[in-house]
């Protein structure tokens, strides 16, 4: 009897059970009674308890979790043949090689797939990688050598090795060595855009995952010719023909920017909206057309046309087209969609998918930054398109540009992206980007964080001819390394800020927050680039270094700027918040820069100390005209309330209103005061009002009180003793201290405050009533 090579592999007909189990979050079964004690101790739970059996139920561990997802993705892509229950066992015909057992195997008429999984608790290298990706390419011959013996066709399906993992952190060459076995690798994003786009177009999702598992190889018997014209839009060649809905959607390719993958850069289609889907198959059941056409672009190596005799024409360039056949020899991702993916899509299921006929509009071989750009001419009047998604389309339009600047541009915008979509990023879900509404967690703006990279020497410190001279620090010499080195650096500065203050940074927009928000990480990028130009000096270009032993420079530096970040108290973090705009980013990164210093002496950014001497002359000037300002105007809203609390006939609102040692201390200054410079309470100190101010808290609470809404009067009444120290600050300025940006933004947040509490006393500020100086 013949051995079978390959076991555990049935036809999907009779695996509906099974797919019913593996599409659940956990396992269930049944036990006699007796035995439902101990599994309860095994992390079973009991659904139900009957007389002659426990129905038991348990969620499914991450491993067994992963692989049934998995399994459920391709049953509902409609393979033909899967491995069973516990997966595939392929076995040697050799006594001396071991079998081998693979999660997952599905085979139909294109492809036998080979899958393995890795799934963990945490984000954290894995210690099984290098055996499991061995294990899988050990099966690729077995798989290559009996597939078409067991399961015969009259062409040979592609062998294709997967590996799906989860909470998974693979270092650089680990990727490399799976590259170099042709085995793809798949993370939970990627399993998760896959599980969404087959909930909406069903089996012609299976298509667009063949296309990321079989870029450039031929689709079987699929070759078509078609009646065409063939003409030019511009510089553009192009074919205008009709073709049926299934054909198309075996070779259709979309790039959709939720994927996030980041080795996929040309990523212009929004995803699918399924609503817009159902009612376009209903248009399309009650026999619906479309008059206008779908465009693509088709790869040139597909694609070839034969010219027929045309009457009144010979000019192969004439205008108005030369009419063939054009013959189609499709592979996967050969046929880009620049638009129309709702009506393509739609045909996916549908019974009218291979009697019906789209019209296509088909360009020849344009760049992916060409396809982008057609794409957003189309799609730009229409509502729907937002105006910010062009900053993300900047890497699609410009990944292929002439200049090395714009491409830089083009790298920039990716890396951002690819920021806020990879797992061990800090950035991770926080980049606001048009499809994704701002929250408290995603509030930093791509344009803010492309802005702060693009504007310093990152990347190109001179160029001369659309050729780099002198390279920046994250140049790597083509597109894709530097968008590698890019986000590992940005990454890994981001990442120690964030785990020296993690309450800080993941309070992001909310209370509490203020580190990972648009202006602090503007401000943290621009100390990236001073520590960067300090490397820089009596060194070799810091863009010939690998960016390891780079890293390792830069690290202690990112260390001290963690700490610096952490040791902030409740207060000194909202006053970081404080600083505001251009202003307060460069406020910020300076103060970061000067606690650089003390731990790096000989780290000396340029123009800080011009900074930080301009700082302390402008500070007290602008503060003293503040803090005068502030007491008039306290002085004005105190006045008033009282007046109206108490009168202001006769001396009922002095005497009730004010305390005892208040008056006395202020009738006593008036008599040593020979000039009699006016009314009595014009001999109030500035910090006498905190104390007039407690004596009748209920009056003044909703007016002078700072802080949280039911904080004591001590404490909602501290700024005065702060304003009050202050102003012996500017008012003695020959000492040499000086108010910090922080106190003066804080005294601006004072007097924007204080202004809208008066406004709502129904009197104007500009009432107010000066203090003479008589």
């Amino acid at each position: 009897m013949e051995r079978h090579v390959i076991e555990n592999i049935l036809q999907v007909d009779e695996l509906r059970a099974l797919a019913r189990a593996k599409m659940k979050s956990f396992a269930q079964k049944s036990v006699p009674p007796r035995d439902g004690a101990a599994a309860v101790q095994e992390g079973w739970t009991i659904l139900k308890a009957g007389k002659t059996s426990v129905r038991l139920r348990k969620q499914k561990d991450g491993h067994e979790l992963l692989k049934d997802r998995v399994w459920s993705l391709l049953y509902k892509m409609q393979m033909d043949f899967m491995s069973s229950s516990e997966g595939a066992l392929i076995k040697s015909a050799s006594s001396e090689a071991s079998d081998l057992r693979v999660d997952v195997v599905a085979i139909d008429n294109e492809v036998c797939l080979a899958i393995q999984c890795i799934s963990q608790d945490s984000f954290r290298r894995s210690s099984t990688f290098a055996r499991v990706l061995e294990n899988l390419c050990s099966a690729r011959e077995r798989l290559s050598k009996n597939v078409g013996k067991m399961w015969p066709l009259g062409h040979k399906r592609n062998v294709v090795l997967a590996l799906f993992i989860e909470n998974v952190q693979l270092q650089d060459k680990e990727r490399e060595v799976a590259q170099s076995q042709n085995v793809i690798i798949f993370d939970e994003q990627d399993l998760d855009y896959y599980e969404k786009l087959n909930a909406h177009i069903a089996t012609a999702a299976k298509y667009q995952l063949y296309a990321d598992l079989l870029q450039g190889k031929t689709v079987p018997g699929l070759a078509i010719r078609v009646p065409a014209v063939r003409t030019r839009m511009g510089p553009l060649a192009c074919y205008t023909f009709p073709i049926s809905p299934e054909y198309l959607l075996k070779i259709a390719y979309v790039s959709h920017r939720s994927k996030g993958k980041a080795s996929d850069v040309h990523t212009y289609q929004r995803m699918l909206t399924k609503v817009r889907l159902q009612k376009i198959r209903e248009y399309i059941s009650s026999r619906g057309i479309f008059p206008t056409n779908i465009v693509i672009n088709v790869d040139k190596r597909f694609m070839s046309f034969q010219r027929v005799r045309q009457e009144g024409s010979s000019d192969e360039s004439d205008a108005s087209g030369l009419l063939g056949w054009l013959t189609i020899k499709p592979a996967y991702k050969s046929a880009w969609v620049i638009d129309g993916q709702h009506r393509l899509f739609a045909y996916s299921g549908h019974e009218y998918a291979k009697t019906g006929h789209l019209s296509v509009l088909a360009f020849e071989g344009i760049t992916p930054s060409a396809q982008a750009k057609l794409f957003v001419d189309i799609n730009a009047k229409q509502k729907s398109v937002k105006s910010s998604l062009l900053q993300e389309l900047f890497a699609e339009l410009h990944w292929d540009a002439d200049s090395p600047t714009t491409r830089v541009q083009a790298i920039i915008s990716k890396a951002v992206q690819t920021l806020g979509a990879e797992k061990d990023s800090p950035f991770l879900g926080r980049i606001q980007t048009a499809d994704l509404s701002k929250d408290n967690l995603r509030c930093i703006s791509l344009a803010s964080v492309f802005r702060s990279l693009e504007r310093h020497g990152f990347f190109i410190e001179e160029e001369q001819h659309n050729e780099v001279v002198r390279p920046g620090p994250f140049w790597a010499g083509n597109n894709d390394k530097t968008l590698n080195r890019t986000v590992f650096f940005v990454k890994s500065w981001f990442r120690e800020i964030a785990n020296a203050a993690p309450d800080w940074w993941n309070a992001g927009a909310g209370d509490g927050g203020g580190l990972a928000m648009n202006d602090s990480v503007v401000a943290c990028v621009n100390v990236l680039h001073s520590v960067l130009q300090h490397l820089q000096k009596n060194r070799q270009p810091l863009a010939r270094m690998d960016k390891d032993a780079l890293w390792a420079l830069v690290l202690p530096y990112a260390k001290a700027l963690g700490a610096y970040l952490a040791s902030f108290s409740g207060d000194a973090r909202q006053k970081y918040r404080d600083l505001r705009g251009s202003q307060g980013q460069t406020t910020r990164a300076r103060r970061a820069q000067q606690a650089l210093k003390e731990s790096f002496p000989a780290f000396d950014p340029s123009g800080l100390e011009d900074f930080l001497s301009r700082e302390k002359e402008q500070t007290n000037l602008k503060g003293k005209a503040i803090i005068d300002r502030l007491e008039v105007l306290i002085k004005k809203m105190v006045l008033q309330e009282l007046k109206q609390e108490f009168g202001d006939q006769g001396d009922e609102w002095w005497l009730q209103g004010i305390p005892k040692a208040v008056r006395l201390e202020a009738v006593t200054r008036s008599e040593k005061d020979d000039k009699q410079r006016g009314a009595r309470e014009a001999y109030f100190d500035l910090i006498d009002y905190r104390t007039i101010v407690q004596g009748q808290w209920q009056l003044f609470q909703p007016l002078f009180g700072f802080g949280k809404k039911n904080e004591n009067k001590e404490r909602a009444t501290k700024w005065m003793v702060d304003l009050n120290d202050m102003r012996k600050v500017v008012a003695h300025s020959s000492s040499g201290i000086s108010l910090t940006m922080e106190q003066l933004a804080e005294l601006q947040n004072y007097e924007v405050t204080l202004k809208q509490r008066s406004a709502s006393l129904g009197q104007s500020v500009e009432e107010v009533v000066e203090v003479s100086d008589e």
